[in-house]
Formats: structure tokens, sequence, C-alpha cells
């Protein structure tokens, strides 16, 4: 078992996590973001946070919510954390649903959560009030986090902290005085996918509490520190590591407007961390390295990280006044990306490291509150996802002659289970209480894990040679001009599987580096570049066949590629 090297502060619950955050941090910017003037950023400090959820809740309470279910919705913002904690630390059971659903998903979430409130903000007005006239839900409360009072039987979370308030100051604590039982389950999270196939995870607030400990023991985050909230506050990679983490540890969290603005956000919040997908800091370190290729400074670069290497050895590390230009461009303050939810190129890891940029790769599930294993300071090696974390059992179930195998896992942050599916329950946890990942990987002998990739993605062919298309796409995805890849079996009269790509192409680079913009001859150039992937594979990994295309390829709220979706329309 993986030793702290962090000591953390003990947390029993969200209750006692927001008193101990008060407590400690409560003068200390909570949240920070920009208002409707221009230039203008507003800041809410922890006591200011702490106490609008003191007076939602009260209001929650006193209108006959307290032991139900209550759904939030909404871009990421400050009302959602309000309304998750409000919920979640005294009232009932927090349902947050995914931002990117159509209205007939949400609606059908909203029943099978049995939700009987939601909080949501103006962007949902109209997929509310169709559900609220059609009045087949069990939903009492439709909550808008925009509206500034009471209209037409919608409320307003603006007047319920209001209300709620009053009735503090008028000795009501029914709220203050809530005891939580961390045992039961307080989350209800649903898994991506359609919501007919999404499973509904039961998780306690003993759970998250132990993740957010382990989180601590590893990784070290201060209360100088400020997030950028980038991915959506429903996945619970984003709500934990992120949303719920730096409450704990007294960081502030700024939102980001979108993809499109996250340059400018970096650099006016003054961002020192982030969480996020691969495919971001993927595509950022392309950007980074496209810039300093363009003003024709590589080759200084490339000597710079082999001088700041050779310092580093002797613990002298010059890096961030070596390419201070690049930290500039990044806001000047940026330390430390952690990345999660798929396989993170080596190189960009590696890359970000060598300019001073710290990087740690995570693995985690829904299901187990979502953190399994990460990097830190002291244990790190590019292309694994480091080593378990303090309180939990991880080994390979069945590993091959390779010890590749299942990776299985136990401890205090494993869900409950499936809510009203007892059979996927047991498919999924065993009797001796290890959760199945389904993902396959192997543990070196110092206990650091690399994932090889999902056990239902495997292609496995006649011969019994296992592929993983992971593993090959990250050598199609290195390809210049290639923006993403999927790697599939398309099966054979033989019963075998041919092995095939699909390429998405990065229009601008392809004009740029090859001068076309035809799809046939950009094809032709693919396969030609394929060709030279293949010799660097024995022959049976050959990737056969490709299909080029400028679309996307088809992804989840978090940039995960539904590679199910993708793979009925190419089989």
């Amino acid at each position: 078992m993986r030793e702290p090297i962090h000591e953390v502060v003990e947390i029993r619950d969200f209750k006692d996590l927001l008193k101990k955050s008060r407590e400690q941090f409560g003068d200390r910017p909570a949240f920070v973001y920009k208002t409707d003037k221009p230039d203008e950023l507003r800041t809410i400090t922890h006591k200011e946070f702490g106490e609008d959820i003191d007076a939602l809740g009260t209001e929650l309470i006193e209108i006959g919510l307290k032991d139900k279910r209550i759904a939030v919705i909404s871009e990421n913002r400050y009302e959602w954390g309000v309304a998750y904690l409000a919920v979640s630390a005294g009232t009932g059971i927090i349902v947050p649903l995914d931002r990117a659903l159509p209205g007939n998903e949400i609606e059908s979430l909203i029943n099978r959560s049995e939700v009987e409130a939601i909080f949501y903000s103006s962007k949902y007005d109209e997929i509310m009030k169709e559900i609220k006239n059609k009045g087949n839900t069990k939903i009492k409360y439709f909550i808008s986090m925009d509206l500034e009072k009471e209209e037409d039987g919608i409320y307003s979370q603006k007047e319920f902290i209001e209300h709620g308030k009053e009735k503090i100051k008028n000795g009501n604590r029914n709220f203050l005085d809530a005891e939580i039982d961390s045992e039961k389950m307080g989350i209800m999270l649903f898994t991506s996918g359609t919501t007919a196939q999404s499973k509904a995870v039961m998780l306690s607030q003993k759970n998250i509490c132990a993740n957010l400990m382990d989180i601590g023991a590893v990784i070290k985050i201060t209360p100088e520190d400020r997030f950028l909230s980038f991915l959506p506050m429903h996945h619970t990679f984003e709500c934990t590591v992120a949303f719920l983490h730096a409450v704990y540890k007294g960081t502030s969290t700024a939102f980001c407007r979108g993809i499109r603005y996250i340059a400018d956000d970096i650099k006016d919040f003054h961002i020192t961390a982030m969480i996020s997908v691969p495919v971001l800091y993927e595509n950022m370190y392309k950007r980074v390295m496209k810039t300093i290729e363009k003003k024709g400074q590589l080759k200084k670069v490339q000597k710079g990280i082999k001088i700041s290497k050779f310092l580093l050895k002797f613990g002298i590390d010059i890096r961030k006044k070596l390419f201070k230009e690049i930290h500039n461009n990044l806001g000047g303050k940026l330390r430390l990306f952690v990345s999660g939810g798929a396989a993170l190129n080596p190189e960009v890891e590696q890359g970000f490291i060598d300019l001073g940029i710290t990087m740690y790769q995570g693995y985690g599930l829904t299901e187990t509150s979502p953190v399994i294993a990460a990097e830190d300071d002291k244990y790190r090696k590019i292309g694994s996802i480091g080593k378990a974390f303090p309180s939990l059992d991880v080994k390979i179930d069945n590993p091959d002659e390779n010890g590749v195998g299942e990776l299985i896992v136990k401890g205090p942050s494993v869900m409950l289970g499936y809510y009203n599916n007892e059979e996927a329950t047991k498919e999924t946890i065993d009797k001796d209480g290890w959760l199945h990942t389904g993902d396959l990987a192997k543990i070196d002998d110092e206990g650091y894990i690399f994932i090889s990739g999902r056990k239902k993605y495997v292609i496995v062919l006649k011969n019994g040679k296992n592929i993983f298309p992971e593993e090959l796409e990250f050598l199609v995805d290195k390809i210049e001009g290639v923006k993403e890849s999927l790697v599939y079996g398309k099966p054979e009269p033989d019963g075998d599987y041919k092995i095939c790509a699909k390429i998405v192409y990065d229009e601008e680079e392809v004009k740029e580096k090859y001068n076309t913009t035809d799809e046939e001859e950009i094809k032709a150039i693919m396969k030609e570049k394929i060709k030279e992937v293949n010799h660097t594979m024995p022959a049976y990994k050959y990737i056969r066949d490709i299909i080029v295309t400028k679309t996307e390829l088809i992804k989840t709220t978090t940039h995960k590629v539904k590679r199910n979706e993708e793979e009925k329309n190419l089989i």
C-alpha cells in the first residue's frame, strides 16, 4: 500500500468538510468569476459560500425537501456549487445531471432518479417548462438559478437563499444541526451512455471524503492555488478533484467561459492548476510547440531542455526562467496540470514537464469516487498512472503471460452499488468486495500501474493475439495532421478481424504540411504514413485499411470517444 506524503485533515462528511474549510480559510477567496461588466471580477469567500449553503439548505428543509432527491443541471457556475452542497450537506440526496443531454433524456433521468426538485439555469428554461407542463414526473419544485423572484410557479434560488438567511437569523437550526449518515447514498450519478444503458451509481459521502483525503495525501495543493473549472461539474472527476477538493484545501476556483476562452481565462484569472482530459492538454501542447517552431526557436528550446535536465540532476531548476516566454503566454502562474478520463500521450506529459509545468496522470471511475491512482512528485513514471491511492488495494485479476489482466480495486471509495440494479452490482463488485474496473493493466515490481486498454475493446485475433486499440491510436495520433483516430477490428468472412483506423485530420495543419485540401490526396498521404507506423510493429498489429474525415469523433461531455457508437457506423 502506498504511503501518504502529505498530512491531511480528517473529514467525515460534507458538513464536516464545510465546517473545517470555513474555520481555516473563511476570509480567503473560494470563487472568482467575470460579471456582465467589462473587466469586472466578483470574488466570493469561503465564509460567504458557506453562508449561502446554510441559507439555501435551511429553506429546502423548510419547504419539505428533507431526505428527498434533488437534481442540479447547468453550465459550470457558482450557483451549481451552492445547490450541490445545500442539498448534500444536510438536506437530502443530490443528483447531478449531464448538462449536454437533450430534453427527452433529461426527463428520463429525472423519472429514473425520482427527484422531487431540480435546480437549473436559464439555458434549460424551455426544457423545464415542457417537463412541468407534462406533469409526469415527481418534481414539486422547479428552482431557477437566474430568476430574482418566484415567477409563474418557478422558484428562485436567490430568493430561497434570502428566505433561508432570515430563518437562520430567527433561530432556525434545522439545516445547521442536521446529521448526516455518511455511509448511506448521498450522491446519485449517472454513467455516460444513453439513458437506457446508463447506470445510476450510488456514492456515499464517506466514499467521496475518503477520495478527497487520498488526493490531499499525495498531491500538494495550497490556498494560494487557483483552479480553472473547465470540465462539466456534474462529472465526478471535476466534482471531486476540482470543486470539492478546492473547498477542502481552501483553494479558489475560476469558471472557464468555454473552450474558445480557455487561453484568456488562464491569463485573466492567474490560474495555477487545472484538472482536465488528455485531448485538451494534447491540443495545448501542439499549439505551444507550433508557436515555438513558427518563431524559429525550436532548436533553442531543445538545447534549453537538455541543459535544464542536466541541472535538475543536481537539484537546480531553471525551467521557469529558461522558458519564461512560454510561461508568460500561459499566464505566468501555471504550475500544475492533472490529466484523467483517458490515457495521456507520454510525449505530452514529458513535454510539459520539460518546460517546467508539473503534470500528473490519474485514473479512476465514477464507481470509485473517482480516483484510484495518480502520479505525484514522489511517485512518477512516464506512461504509467502512478500508484494506487493510500487507502486502496489494487491487483491484477487473471494475468496473462505478460502480467496483463483486469485491474481490480478494494477500499473506502468504492461505490455502494448501482441503484435498482442488483445484477449489474454483482457483476462489478465480487463477493470479496473487489470492484472490477473493466480495464486491462499490468503492475510493475515498484507498484506502478500501466493501463493497456478497455477489456471490452480488446480485439482478439484467430491466432490468440490481443490488440489494444488505444496503443495503436497513440501511434496514429503522432502523425502530423492527425487530430484524433479510432482503431477497430472489422470482422472478416473467415472469422478473423481486419485492423482498420478512422482518421480525423486537421484541415489547417494538413494544408500547411502537405499543401492539399483534396480528401483523396489526404487519404493517399495518410496511407503512406500508416505504412511507416506499421513498420514499427509486429505484422499482426498492422493497420490494413483507413477512412479519413474532418468530422470529429462522437464524444461524451468529458471528451471521451463513444467507441460503440462510432463502431456501429463503421462495422
